[in-house]
């Protein structure tokens, strides 16, 4: 599958990226197929080749989560802004456990609460003596 994703260059503590066409298995720092602009966080320009994106992108090309987001937002492709993190297991693992929790306290408050029966004593059964 293609991705359209950004592969960063520049210096430490001053990115810059190049939006590149490459398969998803390959690295972004490897070989690629296109680069069909760049983008400077720091700045927040833009310079895209649209018309290469949409090509790619009718060839069956994806976008990641935040190219997408960027391309919105210029207004090179229409849609509405996506999630654009990973969650990391420590997170996933807090995540699941409170939605856990509240599951519980969900069945909770679905369920009524038993009413309470009196408890009564019974004497012990007498078993009969042996000889």
């Amino acid at each position: 599958m293609l991705m359209i994703r950004l592969s960063r260059t520049g210096k430490p503590k001053q990115p810059y990226f190049r939006i590149i066409v490459s398969e998803k298995t390959k690295d972004p720092w490897g070989k690629y197929i296109e680069v069909v602009g760049n983008y400077n966080p720091r700045s927040k320009k833009l310079e895209a080749k649209k018309d290469r994106v949409t090509y790619w992108i009718s060839k069956g090309a994806q976008l990641t989560e935040s190219l997408h987001n960027i391309f919105v937002k210029e207004g090179i492709i229409e849609g509405k802004a996506k999630r654009a993190y990973s969650l990391t297991k420590k997170r996933l693992g807090t995540i699941n456990s409170k939605k856990a929790e509240a599951a519980k306290l969900a069945a909770a408050k679905a369920e009524p609460a038993p009413a309470e029966t009196p408890v009564t004593e019974e004497a012990p059964a007498e078993t009969p003596a042996e000889s």
